[in-house]
């Protein structure tokens, strides 16, 4: 009976030190900048890892009164390019948690 009993403080002191960890690293991947581009670089917004965006540069060249609808895309292309990064950065550094768990 002791014997199970100290196997599960065991296994509790192991989890608060990954729930630790865990957080830890969410801290550090919020704390990340993400910059995403357009094509040939006309456009670039900066996010952190939570998802919010802390900058965005248009250069001057793309902004055409007339054609309103490039300079859109190419903030939609830079806002994706940034999302995928962040995407796939918080898979790397967050997924370590969930794998084998069935997620």
């Amino acid at each position: 009976m002791m014997r199970g009993m100290g196997n599960m403080q065991g296994m509790m002191k192991q989890m608060q030190k990954l729930q630790k960890q865990m957080k830890e690293d969410q801290a550090k991947l919020n704390e990340t900048v993400f910059t995403g581009v357009s094509s040939n670089e006309l456009v670039s917004v900066q996010f952190n890892g939570a998802h919010e965006m802390t900058d965005i540069t248009i250069k001057e060249e793309v902004i055409d009164p007339d054609d309103i609808e490039m300079l859109q895309d190419l903030v939609i292309m830079a806002v994706n390019d940034a999302m995928k990064q962040i995407d796939e950065h918080t898979q790397k550094t967050m997924g370590k948690y969930t794998r084998g768990i069935g997620f």
